[in-house]
Order: structure tokens, then sequence, then C-alpha cells
């Protein structure tokens, strides 16, 4: 199960035990290293979302935990990545965001007092807690690094902090309570729970990431940026992929290398799908061949340091140029991508992008004969090829590749783009290797063209436009690569 109590880990059984006198010699000798910190970028954004939710609640203690570590095996775990909501209202770094922090907004008078509440560096004195930096394999700085000190994480965020082990006396009282839960099992044992009240304060933090501000769309900015530069190392290194016998593998790590030298890391696990492979959405496995003829669909995004994420696919031709029947399904998802790009602006309802792609799909599908559904006459137009297209064209951007995912439907879906928004265009056809209703020579083809966009004031500007989408672009770059 997933550790989040943030407990130091015990002794391990090949773990030595240190003398009383090296214990002893551990607590001197130690130049005073304390930093001082500038402003982290995106602070005063995340004081403006901050002001935001207080105006929300007024009167209620609000309480925001980072989450905590999780096990990936014995005393193993998952490299820390912090709640979404947490990093929206702190603007704190993924690099130096530490396990267990929770954000309290205290309500006052006049609104709220925001206190975080988290472990400052690991102590070198005799005091309780004086043996954690060399001792302790989960928080010990000699075992997982340096980390600020609470004076330098007040600097840094500009946000009040105290230690973490004084939270539940923060929690005690009265004061009506709302928490993001399910996130640090200690917080929510501290918190009765309102279910009601707790899915309200989760709806408004994810609608709350709809419109994003200038310094959200840097970071957006970058991020897509440095998917696009995984993508020509992926382009580059297809010769390779098809000389090993898990070549897919040798896409996701090509991909993953650009993720940790630019970025936090992966915004998601990298799709890097060949073949009929490309025929299931979420192909992660990567277990398999990349061969001349065949495509590879590689849906990727690299999480920048401020953990907000690329979204970007593209379906490639292997060998360099399409087939025939590859090139004819490539048209079809590229006219169709085509006409969602052109229907994004402002004022328009969420879902006008999704059916002016999918009206192209079912013309040109309807157009080569293929009719799986009964009734076509009396199927909408965004639902008649389901079988074939699966799932919507796009989705909002941002912290999460999937962002705003507890946003109302009215909020999300059934509204309308507004500047700010930052959205995908993917629509794709996946013609499974299995499918009777299609002929045989599409069987096994599954094609996704993604981009990701800013809704502007005038339209919208596509962040990933340095990637060749067109068919005899996207040919000519894969082939000038080889």
């Amino acid at each position: 199960m997933d550790r989040q109590d943030g407990a130091p880990r015990g002794r391990s059984s090949h773990d030595r035990e240190v003398p009383a006198a090296v214990a002893a010699s551990f607590q001197e000798g130690w130049e005073n290293t304390d930093l001082k910190l500038p402003r982290s970028s995106g602070t005063e954004g995340a004081a403006s979302r901050r002001a935001a939710l207080s105006e929300r609640f007024p009167g209620e203690r609000i309480v925001v935990p980072s989450g905590g570590l999780k096990t990936r095996s014995n005393d193993f775990d998952y490299p820390f990545r912090p709640h979404s909501a947490f990093l929206h209202l702190t603007a704190d770094r993924a690099t130096q965001a530490v396990p267990d922090s929770v954000l309290v907004l205290e309500p006052t008078g006049h609104g709220h007092t925001a206190v975080l509440f988290t472990r400052g560096r690991s102590p070198r004195d005799g005091g309780p807690n004086g043996a954690e930096f060399y001792s302790d394999r989960r928080h010990g700085e000699f075992w997982t690094g340096r980390r600020r000190t609470l004076a330098e994480t007040a600097d840094a965020l500009g946000l009040e902090v105290a230690p973490r082990d004084r939270l539940e006396q923060a929690l005690a009282g009265g004061v009506p309570t709302r928490v993001l839960r399910g996130e640090d099992a200690r917080v929510d044992a501290l918190v009765p729970e309102k279910p009601s009240a707790e899915a309200e304060l989760a709806t408004f933090l994810s609608e709350s990431r709809l419109v994003k501000d200038e310094w959200e769309i840097a970071q957006l900015r970058a991020a897509v940026g440095f998917t696009v530069a995984g993508f020509h190392d992926v382009a580059a290194d297809l010769p390779r992929a098809t000389e090993l016998a898990r070549g897919e593998r040798w896409i996701e790590g090509t991909f993953n290398r650009r993720a940790r030298l630019e970025g936090y890391g992966l915004g998601f696990d990298t799709i890097a799908a060949a073949g009929a492979h490309a025929c299931v959405l979420h192909w992660m496995r990567n277990d398999g061949p990349v061969r001349p003829g065949d495509l590879l669909l590689l849906d990727a995004g690299v999480e920048a340091d401020s953990c907000y994420t690329g979204d970007v696919t593209r379906t490639l031709p292997v060998g360099g140029r399409f087939t025939d029947v590859q090139r004819r399904v490539y048209d079809l998802v590229f006219a169709a991508q085509s006409a969602g790009i052109a229907a994004l602006r402002p004022g328009a309802p969420f879902g006008d992008f999704h059916e002016a792609a999918m009206r192209v799909i079912a013309e040109g599908l309807d157009a080569w004969g293929l009719r799986p559904t009964s009734d076509p006459a009396t199927t909408p137009a965004p639902d008649r090829y389901r079988r074939y297209t699966l799932c919507g064209s796009g989705h909002m951007l941002g912290l999460d590749c999937h962002d705003c995912a507890s946003a109302r439907t009215e909020a999300y879906l059934g509204g309308a783009l507004e500047p700010g928004h930052v959205l995908t265009v993917e629509p794709g056809l996946y013609f499974q290797p299995d499918d009777l209703t299609v002929p045989e020579e599409l069987r096994g083809i599954g094609i996704r063209i993604e981009d990701d966009f800013v809704i502007t004031t005038d339209g919208a500007e596509c962040l990933s436009s340095a990637l060749p989408r067109q068919p005899d672009a996207v040919e000519a770059w894969t082939s000038s690569l080889r």
C-alpha cells in the first residue's frame, strides 16, 4: 500500500549499528550553509489564487496537503510529485517541494492567513531529530538531499511557514474546516469528514485552474517546447529503434531522457506505440518492435520544473514514408484536426472543436463505405463512428495532463472557451486488428495527431507548431533525419 504517513523508515536488514561515539561525532564540525533565497517566480499569481480561495470560503479553515511519498517497492519510494492544487496555491518547484507539507488558510476577521506547515532542513544538533540528516533514509539530507530551512522556504514562496509537527495543534478547535481529502492520511484523521463541503472545495480548486495567467502560460510554453525537442530526438532515433527487439522501449527512453534533462520528468507515462499497438489508446507497456513500414504513434509530454506539462502526439512513418493506405487514414485525421483547430475561438462552446473534427471523420468514413452503426441516419455524427474514434478530441492542459478534472460539466465540457484556456486538439482513428467491420488493409492502423493551444482574444495560438503535422512535412522531417 502507499505510505503517506511520512514516518522515517526503520532499520533495514543490511543496516549497521552506529556506535555512540560515531553518532556524537556527527553533531559537530559543520559549516553554516544557510542561504538567502530570492522569491520564486509565480508566487504573485499563487497569492492571487489564495485570495480567491479565501473570498470563496469566508470564515472557514481551508486545508490543502501536498501529499506524501508513495512506496514503489519495499524501502524505495516513487519520486515525489506534489498535488496540483497545492502547487497552484504555492508556486513551489517540484525539485524543492517537501513531502507531507500542508497549506492552511486560517480565517481572520478580514479574510485568511496562509501558513505552510512543512519540514525544514535536517537539524545537525543533539535534539530529538538530530540524527535524521545521516540516519533517516526518507528525509535525511545525506540520503535525499538538502531541504530548505523554514526561513528559506518563507523567503522563496512569500508565505508564513511553520514546522510540520505543529499542524495538529493548528487544526484543533471548532473552526469550520474544509480539507482536500485523500492526499494525507494524517490530515484526514484530524478533521471530521464532510463529503459535500469537501467535494465543493475540490471542485472550486479544479475550476480555478481553467483560465491560466501569463506566468502559467509561460510555463506551458516552456514545457511544450521541451516536448517538441523530445519528438525531434525520437524522429532522429527511429533507425536505431528498428534494430532492437523492443524498439518501443528505445523510443520511450529517448524521449524520457529529454524530459529529465529539461524538466522535472514526464507529465505522464510515454506512449510509444508501433504497429497495431497504436490502436490501444494508453499503450504504455512499450515492449514491442518498431518495424520499417509500420507507423509509430508517440504520445508524450515533458513536465517542467514547475510541474506544468506538455501533451503532444505524432504518428510517424517508421521508414520515412507512409504507405498508400496509411496516408489515406492520416489525411483524414489531419483534415479532422484542422477542422477542430479552425473552431477554436473565445466564446465558442467547448464542444465545438470536437464536433467539427467528428463531422469530418464521419463524412470521410461514410465516403469509404464504413457504417458501424445499424441506424446511422438517427445517430449524431460525433457518435456515429465511436467504434473507430473511441474518445473525445481534446482536453484542458496545465498542471495535470487532463487538467481541471473535478470541474463541473457546465464549467468545462458545457462551458465556453475563454482567453487563457489551454487545451489539446487530438482526433484519432483506431482500427483494431481484429475488427471485421473494416477492410483488412485498415486493420491494425492507429493514427492520432495532437497539438496544444492557448485561447487568445481573437483565436488560438498553437504552442507545438514547431513540429510538422501536415503529411508531406512529416515525411520530409522523418526522412531528413535518417
